[in-house]
C-alpha cells in the first residue's frame, strides 16, 4: 500500500483502528504545512490509544511536538506500576526531544512529585547518565526541578549518594592493593573490614534506603559477612542487618567498572514477561531480581537469599572438577537435602515452571554466555540467571567459532530434575514441561510489538549491543513475527529438539568452563 494511499484512508483507520496511528503516522510528509495541519486536527479528534501502544510515538520516527504530547496524554492513563515498568525507556527518549521543556519531562516530574518511588527511580536514571555531554544539561535541569520540588526526598536521597561513594573508595582501595602488591587475599579481606568499621564509613552506610528498593531500609552492615568478589573488577559483596524482614540480612553487590545496563534493560523486559504470563495466568516463577546503573560504569545488584550457581552444586557433590558437569544427580540431590516430603515435589515443581521461563526468556532475547556460572538455583527449586552481558544473538566466539550453538540451555541435570529422578517419566517433560515452554512463548508472540517498541526506545542509550535496528531484527526472528503462530510453533519446536540433541555439547563446554575457572 503506497504512504499516500493509506494518508487518504486516515479517517478509515481512526473509525476502524484507531491503534493504527503510528503506522499512519510513518506516512506523514513532516516537510508539507499542509499534511501538518491536518494532522493537528486528527490528533484532536484520534481516540486515546493504550498507554503500551502509545509508547511508539515516543521513538525517534516521530519528531512531530504535537505527536509526542498526543502519545504523553495518552500515558496519563498508566498507573504507577506500570510508569515504573517502562521508566527506563521513558528516560531514555527524552533525547529525542527538540525542547527542554516538553510533554514528557513535565510529565514525568508530575508522576515523580506524586509517588515518592517514581521520583526515587527518576533521580537515579537521570544521575546515573549525568556524566553523557549528550544529556548532562537536559537531565540535570529536570533533575534539579524534581529536588526543588522535592525537598524531604533530597535528604534521603543525598544519603544513598555518599553511601556510594565510600563503597567506591573500598573498592578502589581492593583494586589498588592487588594490583601493587601480590598481598594474601586475608589481608585485603582485613583491610576492607577495617575501612567499614571507620566511624566515618559506620555513619554513612548505616540507615538508608535501599537505591535498589526505597522501601527496603538498610539498618547496619554486618561487617563480618561482607567481602569482596574475585572477578576482574571485584564487585563489593555487602550484607546489612534488616530491620523489617523479621531480622533477616540483605545482600547487596556494589559494581565498579562494569555497564550495568544492559543487565538492567533485559532484567527490566524479564519482569515485563514475567507480568504478561501472569496477566495470561502463568506464573513461572520468575527472578527479576533488582539492579540499578548508578553512574559511570558503577550500580547495584541485588543478592537473591538461599541461592547457589548450578557450579558450585555440581562442585559440592563432585571432588573432580571435570566430571562435576557429567554428575547428573547433583542437583537433584541438593533440592532433596533442602526440602523433604512434600517440600520436595514443590520444589520440583518451581524448578519445571522457572526452567521453562528462562528457556523461553533466553531464547527470545538471544542471552549468550550461558554456563553454570551464571545459572542460579535457590532452595526453593527455583531456578534463574545472572549475568546478561551478550544479548540479541551476540554470542562469544573463540578462535572464530560460535561457541554456542544452542537456542536453550536444558541439560541431563535440569531434565532429571523435571522427571523427578526417574529415567522413565517422560510424561513430566514430554507434556507438563513442553506445554509451558509453548504456552510462554505464545504469550511473547502476541505482545511483540511491545518488546520490539522498548527495544527502539533504547537505541539511542549507546549499549554495546543495541546499536542499529539491525540488533531489533534478531527478536523478530526468534518471535516469528509475521508467521502464523502455526507457523511459529513449528520453528520453536525445531529449536527445542536441537536442545534436547545438543545437551551433551552443553556438558562438555560446562566441564570446559569449569576446569578453566576452578574457584
Amino acid at each position: 500500500m503506497s504512504k499516500d494511499l493509506i494518508w487518504t484512508l486516515r479517517y478509515d483507520c481512526r473509525e476502524n483502528f484507531p491503534q493504527s496511528l503510528p503506522k499512519l503516522l510513518l506516512s506523514v510528509k513532516w516537510s508539507k504545512h499542509e499534511d501538518m495541519a491536518q494532522l493537528q486536527a486528527l490528533l484532536q479528534i484520534w481516540p486515546k490509544l493504550s498507554p503500551r501502544d502509545a509508547l511508539e510515538l515516543l521513538d525517534f520516527n516521530y519528531p512531530d511536538q504535537y505527536v509526542r504530547e498526543f502519545a504523553v496524554n495518552c500515558l496519563r492513563d498508566m498507573s504507577d506500576d506500570e510508569l515504573l515498568q517502562y521508566l527506563l525507556q521513558l528516560v531514555q527518549v527524552l533525547r529525542y526531544e527538540p525542547y527542554y521543556d516538553c510533554a514528557l519531562s513535565r510529565f514525568l516530574l508530575e508522576r515523580a512529585q506524586s509517588s515518592r518511588k517514581i521520583g526515587h527511580f527518576l533521580f537515579w536514571h537521570l544521575r546515573s547518565e549525568m556524566y553523557m555531554p549528550a544529556v548532562s544539561v537536559h537531565f540535570a535541569l529536570i533533575l534539579e526541578a524534581y529536588c526543588r520540588g522535592c525537598i524531604p526526598h533530597i535528604e534521603v536521597l543525598k544519603k544513598q549518594v555518599e553511601a556510594l561513594s565510600k563503597l567506591k573508595a573500598v573498592n578502589e582501595l581492593i583494586k589498588l592493593g592487588t594490583i601493587k602488591t601480590k598481598t594474601k587475599q586475608a589481608h585485603l579481606k582485613e583491610a576492607m573490614m577495617t575501612c567499614l568499621r571507620q566511624t566515618g564509613f559506620i555513619e554513612t552506610l548505616s540507615n538508608l534506603h535501599s537505591p535498589l528498593n526505597p522501601n527496603i531500609l538498610l539498618a547496619g552492615v554486618h561487617v563480618e559477612r561482607c567481602k569482596y568478589m574475585d572477578s576482574k573488577m571485584k564487585p563489593l559483596w555487602i550484607v546489612y542487618h534488616n530491620k523489617l524482614l523479621g531480622g533477616d540480612t540483605v545482600g547487596i553487590i556494589f559494581k565498579n567498572g562494569d555497564d550495568l545496563r544492559q543487565d538492567m534493560l533485559t532484567l527490566q523486559i524479564l519482569r515485563l514477561m514475567d507480568l504478561l504470563w501472569k496477566e495470561a495466568n502463568l506464573d513461572l516463577r520468575i527472578v527479576p531480581y533488582g539492579c540499578l546503573a548508578t553512574g559511570d560504569h558503577s550500580g547495584l545488584i541485588e543478592v537473591v537469599s538461599s541461592a547457589d550457581t548450578i557450579a558450585n552444586i555440581q562442585k559440592t557433590s563432585s571432588n573432580m572438577a571435570a566430571a562435576a558437569a557429567f554428575n547428573k544427580d547433583a542437583l537433584l540431590n541438593w533440592l532433596k537435602d533442602k526440602n523433604s516430603g512434600d517440600a520436595l515435589d514443590k520444589a520440583i515443581e518451581e524448578f519445571t515452571l522457572s526452567c521453562a521461563g528462562y528457556c523461553v526468556a533466553t531464547y527470545v532475547l538471544g542471552i549468550g554466555d550461558r554456563h553454570s556460572d551464571n545459572i542460579m538455583v535457590r532452595s526453593t527449586g527455583q531456578l534463574f540467571h545472572i549475568d546478561f552481558g551478550h544479548i540479541l544473538g551476540n554470542f562469544k566466539s573463540k578462535f572464530g567459532i560460535k561457541r554456542e550453538r544452542v537456542p536453550f540451555i536444558l541439560t541431563h541435570d535440569f531434565i532429571h530434575v523435571i522427571q523427578q529422578g526417574k529415567t522413565g517419566n517422560t510424561e513430566k517433560f514430554g507434556n507438563f514441561f513442553r506445554q509451558y515452554c509453548e504456552e510462554a512463548y505464545l504469550i511473547l508472540r502476541k505482545n511483540g510489538n511491545l518488546f520490539i517498541t522498548l527495544f527502539a526506545l533504547m537505541l539511542t542509550a549507546g549499549l554495546p549491543e543495541l546499536t542499529s535496528v539491525k540488533d531489533i531484527q534478531y527478536l523478530k526472528d526468534s518471535l516469528a513475527l509475521g508467521k502464523t503462530d502455526e507457523e511459529a510453533l513449528k520453528q520453536f519446536r525445531q529449536k527445542f529438539d536441537e536442545a534436547l540433541r545438543e545437551s551433551w555439547t552443553t556438558k562438555v563446554n560446562w566441564m570446559a568452563h569449569i576446569v578453566a575457572h576452578p574457584s
